[in-house]
């Protein structure tokens, strides 16, 4: 497994003062960027085009969560805004292997997401095109959810079919991972973890983020 990876989601974040918001979280690995459309998830959040103005105002890389219908003709667009890691949701996507390419070629690193009750073992074949597999822990779409634990044999599948295939593709949670969740995710075989609420309703949010990370290192027993 990789090393932990902390990946703040501004989708709890102050809308209006963005730019200061990831400021708070100086020490993640990643900024984690919620693209809604309305139509694949029922809520709408950032374009292109906010997204390329906050990749202007930090320094911490992208890590851009297309939520969004018809993948394949717009995920190349979040490369163009500065996007370090885009992430497509196979439910969205005609051509996922042409697209994983695509992104790649463009200088991201390549992402496909599943829906809780999206199984992992068809996709099985994609793991060496992929970057990253998000494995959704909630239903996407609103921040601020419970945790699903049903995904976490679905995390488990997923870390035995990537040391199957002996790749390096990482494994990304997503959905109410707090301090009571994230252990069960990293124990599972998780190593990059998404967390909204929790981040951004601590009165430091970057204490939170050494927290996480601190205790997914535990549940792993990674030694310092």
């Amino acid at each position: 497994m990789g090393h932990v990876q902390i990946t703040p989601s501004i989708l709890n974040a102050d809308f209006a003062a963005l730019g200061a918001e990831v400021a708070r979280i100086g020490s993640a690995d990643w900024v984690h960027v919620d693209v809604m459309d309305n139509h694949f998830v029922p809520n709408l959040t950032f374009g292109p085009t906010m997204v390329e103005a906050l990749a202007r105002s930090t320094d911490i890389p992208l890590d851009a969560h297309l939520m969004i219908a018809d993948a394949d003709r717009h995920a190349p667009a979040y490369v163009e805004a500065g996007c370090a890691s885009v992430t497509f949701h196979v439910e969205a996507t005609a051509a996922p292997v042409r697209l994983a390419r695509e992104i790649r070629a463009a200088g991201a690193r390549a992402s496909m997401a599943l829906r809780p009750a999206t199984p992992i073992d068809p996709y099985e074949a994609l793991l060496p095109e992929l970057d990253m597999l998000l494995l959704m822990t909630v239903e996407p779409g609103f921040g601020g959810q419970r945790f699903l634990d049903l995904v976490l044999p679905k995390i488990r599948r997923a870390r035995e079919l990537v040391a199957k295939h002996g790749v390096e593709t990482w494994i990304q949670v997503d959905g109410g991972v707090s301090l009571e969740t994230i252990g069960r995710c990293a124990e599972a075989g998780a190593d990059v973890f998404v967390a909204g609420s929790a981040v951004y309703s601590a009165d430091d949010p970057d204490r939170m983020v050494a927290e996480l990370r601190a205790a997914a290192e535990a549940a792993r027993g990674d030694r310092a």
